[in-house]
């Protein structure tokens, strides 16, 4: 379901968009989409990075599954925070689901 809503922003930022969508030939509102989406992901990286978010919670907190998250930090260079020993409990575990 979506839900409408209407935002106040300065002029800078407004004529950004407008650029944005005149260049991908969209609609404003897609630009707007678009860069959430993306905001999401970058504070996603940027919590895992610092230590405030598990990989759980920043694949959650970016709207992606957790091996789509492994697969951005990868891409972003950050290095994980998992220790061998939680990788092959889930190892295990993961044997048991199958």
């Amino acid at each position: 379901m979506t839900k409408t809503m209407s935002i106040r922003m300065d002029r800078e930022n407004y004529e950004f968009l407008t650029e944005i969508t005149k260049q991908e030939r969209s609609d404003l509102s897609k630009a707007v989409r678009d860069l959430v989406t993306r905001g999401r992901v970058l504070l996603a990286v940027e919590r895992y990075k610092k230590g405030d978010a598990s990989l759980g919670k920043a694949a959650q907190l970016a709207g992606l599954s957790v091996g789509q998250m492994m697969t951005l930090l990868a891409e972003f260079g950050v290095e994980s925070r998992i220790e061998k020993d939680d990788y092959l409990e889930g190892l295990k575990n993961l044997a048991k689901a199958w």
